[in-house]
């Protein structure tokens, strides 16, 4: 079938490299239409990419996760094929990504980093981004080998159900996340992937980006996990409280007095709190239930790629 394509190009300050991932991607996929997303760049990103051929919207929001929301509100397309602008990821992959999208009728598919330059995928990168995969596969069970990569092929369905909260490079971790929670199928293809080249500058800060995205998975545990998070505080606070009381009780026991009154307070306060946090973790996790079918019915009303085609 002829699914209509849609190459969708994230952009900030990218006018040394956007002109050739728009010829490149021109080249092997012929009969897409290419956007080009541009966030403030101040470098002529634009101007470069509309002369390369691109369709070009402006997106003032700073931050990648707002150019996502707009990218996934504004184009419409069968299939959508997300990558980075920076001309580190391989375009003639895409044909394959798209047609394993489609046969497998997938949701997603992620194409997973390969690459024997240091100097591409930095080991800092790296370590980070092994840590943070395996700490939401603990949360969210099966879940990417490279969860954070930037060249991603969605079907409409998965882009349409999409809610779009993050506002930074933290998006690429709600972007696992929306798929695992919704047990949509997904796969990853190993793809190559290459340094930068000379003369442009990468916008991820290793540490401050790290830890922004370390917050976002802690905040979806709490949002699509209620239970098991309140559980958990309700555990630290009653294993607090108990520690605490321990030598009052010991104290008591030999003198039948309460001398540290002011602990014994901190002591029912803590189990009081405690309970109060599985009181919330049943009830946000009965509202949680809820919100998950509302978007599982709205995941369900558009069509997957393998039934969809241009007329």
């Amino acid at each position: 079938m002829d699914h209509d394509v849609a190459v969708i190009l994230p952009c900030y300050n990218e006018a040394s490299t956007i002109a050739q991932v728009v010829a490149d991607f021109r080249q092997y996929l012929p009969n897409a239409r290419i956007y080009v997303f541009d966030n403030n760049s101040t470098d002529g990103t634009s101007e470069v990419a509309r002369a390369a051929g691109a369709q070009v919207r402006r997106v003032a929001l700073q931050g990648k996760g707002n150019v996502i929301r707009r990218m996934f509100g504004d184009v419409d397309a069968d299939v959508y094929v997300m990558v980075d602008g920076d001309n580190t990821y391989d375009a003639s992959v895409a044909p394959q990504l798209i047609e394993t999208l489609v046969n497998d009728g997938l949701d997603m598919v992620v194409g997973c980093r390969v690459s024997d330059e240091a100097a591409a995928y930095r080991t800092g990168h790296r370590l980070g981004n092994v840590m943070l995969t395996g700490f939401a596969a603990s949360i969210f069970g099966r879940t990417f080998r490279d969860m954070l990569s930037g060249y991603r092929i969605f079907s409409r369905r998965y882009v349409k159900s999409f809610p779009a909260h993050a506002l930074g490079f933290e998006t690429e971790t709600e972007l696992a996340v929306h798929a695992l929670e919704l047990r949509m199928p997904v796969a990853e293809v190993d793809t190559y992937y290459g340094s930068r080249p000379e003369g442009s500058v990468s916008k991820l800060n290793t540490y401050r980006d790290g830890f922004r995205i370390l917050m976002t998975i802690l905040k979806l545990f709490k949002l699509e996990r209620p239970l098991a998070f309140f559980s958990i505080c309700f555990a630290a606070s009653l294993l607090l409280s108990i520690i605490l009381a321990i030598p009052l009780f010991e104290t008591y026991l030999e003198t039948g007095l309460v001398p540290r009154m002011p602990t014994a307070i901190l002591c029912a306060a803590l189990v009081l709190l405690g309970f109060l946090f599985l009181v919330c973790g049943l009830v946000l996790d009965t509202v949680t239930k809820g919100r998950l079918e509302a978007k599982r019915f709205a995941y369900l009303a558009v069509p997957g790629p393998s039934s969809t085609s241009r007329q």
